[in-house]
């Protein structure tokens, strides 16, 4: 079910399956993200939770036993409850139950939190273990964002714009998706900008670690952008559906990587997933914000 919010300068949609974005379109009725065409990628902004990306042959162990999810856990694919809905937020609520056991082995509740001030959507990531044991577990966003933003305009006048300068690591993946443990320097323009060109994802998505926590997708040529701020993340990729000429970017800020080439992830070893004592709640906060 679909259910929206506005404050008259932004207007923003979400489906309960998934909790997925559906729209972000402004007040001059400028839509931003992505709308779904099947022809390259039938999504629009999937809620990654309680793992990011792919797992090895989809399984993963805790304790001696394997559990097994499909790419990005399992959040995309429930229908949450709407718990709270104001003019200018709503808040969706996923809780572990006995189907939930079968494929991740932690009670929980996530709520995702979508709020608009200004042109901005304010976006809150909440985890509560519910249970008797340490949770391990990832939270990640995935929104397409609409490129180019204006007619005239085409996809090869966009750059990506980082808040300040910085170094990258870029994490390289093996030809099947999978983590391979090698890092490379990956050079920006100046040390900021990354211009779009629709080769940079032929292999698949472009994930950096250790750059500034916002990014701008902007073009010299026009003056309708996108911002994407990411405080909480260690990692943001950028991706569109390889090989294609698909008109959009995907903004992905992830708290964790996916599994390693081979390697089926036991959930207590992987280090860089999010350790939660019982009784205890995480808080992850991003944003998007449109500038006309």
């Amino acid at each position: 079910m679909l259910h929206a919010i506005s404050n008259g300068s932004l207007s923003v949609s979400a489906d309960t399956m998934g909790a997925q974005l559906q729209s972000i379109k402004s007040c001059e009725g400028t839509e931003y993200l992505w709308q779904g065409d099947p022809k390259y990628w039938k999504g629009h902004a999937p809620n990654l939770f309680p793992y990011i990306a792919r797992l090895t042959d989809k399984t993963c162990t805790y304790r001696g036993k394997e559990y097994h999810m499909e790419i990005h856990g399992l959040a995309p694919k429930t229908d949450m409850k709407l718990e709270e809905k104001t003019e200018t937020s709503m808040t969706f609520r996923f809780e572990s139950d006995e189907a939930t056991r079968e494929r991740y082995p932690f009670d929980f509740i996530y709520r995702i939190r979508y709020s608009v001030e200004g042109k901005t959507l304010k976006i809150e990531n909440r985890v509560l273990n519910t249970g008797a044991e340490r949770m391990y577990f990832a939270v990640g966003g995935h929104p397409g964002i609409n490129v180019p933003m204006e007619d005239g305009l085409k996809f090869e006048d966009y750059y990506i714009e980082f808040g300040s300068k910085c170094h990258p690591s870029h994490v390289l993946f093996s030809d099947s998706i999978f983590v391979n443990d090698e890092e490379l320097a990956y050079r920006l323009v100046d040390d900021q900008k990354l211009p779009l060109r629709h080769d940079l994802f032929s292999l698949d998505a472009v994930v950096l670690r250790n750059t500034a926590k916002s990014i701008t997708i902007k073009s010299d040529k026009g003056t309708k952008a996108v911002k994407v701020s990411f405080p909480d993340f260690a990692n943001v990729g950028f991706w569109h559906m390889p090989r294609t000429d698909a008109p959009y970017v995907c903004v992905e800020p992830w708290s964790s990587l996916p599994s390693r080439q081979g390697i089926v992830e036991d959930l207590e070893q992987q280090s860089d997933l999010i350790h939660l004592d019982a009784g205890s709640e995480y808080v992850n906060r991003w944003s998007v914000e449109v500038i006309e």
